[in-house]
């Protein structure tokens, strides 16, 4: 990210050791003008250290958890039921024949 406030910056200080740490290098990150494709890329490529887009290793888990628990709710939303008719009333019935 040529254009990130990163740039300016040591690659050391978005990848500290502790919160302190982190608070510093989200700070640097608040106005930095490629944050979400920084951080989009960090939760595409599932990386798990550092500080990217302004968020933290734990925030980027919560964010690809939230994600996932929302696919699964759309797909559970356009999940068909195929043991109950959708419309009773245009139910076929069709002759079985005895053999």
């Amino acid at each position: 990210m040529a254009q990130g406030n990163c740039n300016n910056h040591p690659p050391s200080v978005f990848f500290p050791s502790d919160g302190v740490g982190v608070e510093a290098a989200k700070k640097i990150c608040a106005s930095c003008p490629v944050k979400e494709p920084c951080l989009d890329h960090a939760l595409d490529m599932r990386i798990d250290h550092g500080v990217w887009g302004g968020a933290s290793e734990r925030q980027r888990r919560r964010i690809l958890k939230s994600r996932r628990i929302a696919a699964r709710a759309a797909l559970a939303e356009t999940a068909v039921d195929l043991t109950t008719p959708a419309h009773s009333d245009e139910i076929a019935i069709f002759p079985v024949s005895a053999k």
